[in-house]
């Protein structure tokens, strides 16, 4: 009997936990079954999927492909076993995403409601944080990504540029003075991020070309939320995402400073998600009810 899918779910176990022995342990089977079981997989497809050492495993790069795809196919198993028991006609299931702090909180989290009035048997299991994570060992569906994206075989769907921008309290400039060109920011608190380098610089414009020049500051937190707060509170200058302080540049709380040389300083903006046309139906969901509403987020014209 054919029993593919099963050996796929052996594999994603010895991936996940990076061992034969906890995949046998946990799947309630020698280790010598599931090193048998692996070898079947290679000898049919007639590649090596696994290198093994003493030391550790690590996925070949068509092993790479079969895990991911792998991951894919079983999850869409699940979505069809769950439809079909529960006569389902919307999808269900968990769509696992992570997007930084201010945007999910101000971008994601307003979306939701919505979305479940539309997909009330989707999970939507969210981690915020300004680190950035593997989508494949976190077994991750969707992330939120602002900034450079590195070349990978993750799918990037465009959700517009966001431009930063330097803000600060009214009440910090009454008492430290609005600076005016980019050597005031030496007598001004910049406050950084952590999880860069060690020394914080900002982008600023310069002789018609943007250069990255070093700043300092009383705080360096890893997460931009924290960034904000304290910026309201009158501690220090913050380079933030516009749509991070849109709100509180409209309510007065915040005001931009140094327009001009920080004038084109903008970073892109992309959820990306693992496979194409693989997709899960509940991902599959979520991207297309999300995508047009963070573009307009993002582009400042709502939600």
């Amino acid at each position: 009997m054919d029993n593919r899918a099963g050996e796929m779910q052996v594999f994603l176990r010895v991936v996940d936990t990076g061992s034969f022995s906890e995949a046998a342990r946990a799947l309630r089977m020698t280790p010598s079954t599931v090193s048998k079981l692996i070898a079947r997989i290679e000898a049919r497809i007639g590649v090596r999927l696994i290198e093994r050492s003493t030391r550790r495993l690590s996925l070949t790069a068509e092993g790479q492909v079969y895990y991911e795809r792998g991951q894919v196919m079983l999850a869409d198993l699940d979505d069809l076993d769950r439809q079909l028991t529960q006569g389902a006609a919307s999808p269900g299931g968990t769509v696992r995403m992570t997007a930084s702090v201010g945007f999910g909180t101000l971008g994601i989290e307003p979306l939701l409601p919505a979305f479940w009035q539309l997909y009330p048997d989707i999970v939507v299991d969210l981690s915020l944080s300004d680190d950035i994570v593997d989508l494949y060992l976190d077994r991750t569906d969707i992330a939120f990504r602002i900034g450079h994206l590195p070349d990978s075989s993750l799918i990037a769907h465009n959700l517009g540029t966001a431009r930063r921008v330097i803000v600060a309290s009214p009440d910090y400039l009454a008492r430290r003075g609005t600076p005016v060109t980019f050597a005031d920011l030496a007598n001004h608190d910049c406050l950084g991020f952590n999880f860069r380098r060690t020394i914080t610089s900002w982008p600023i414009a310069e002789g018609g070309r943007i250069v990255e020049r070093a700043v300092r500051g009383s705080l360096i937190a890893n997460n931009g939320e924290t960034v904000r707060r304290m910026a309201i509170a009158g501690v220090g200058l913050a380079r933030l995402a516009d749509f991070h302080v849109r709100s509180d540049l409209a309510a007065g709380r915040l005001v931009e400073v140094l327009p001009g040389p920080s004038a084109g300083d903008a970073e892109s903006v992309h959820a990306l998600s693992v496979g194409a046309r693989e997709l899960p139906r509940r991902v599959r969901a979520f991207l297309d009810f999300a995508v047009p509403r963070l573009r307009a987020f993002v582009q400042g014209s709502g939600t």
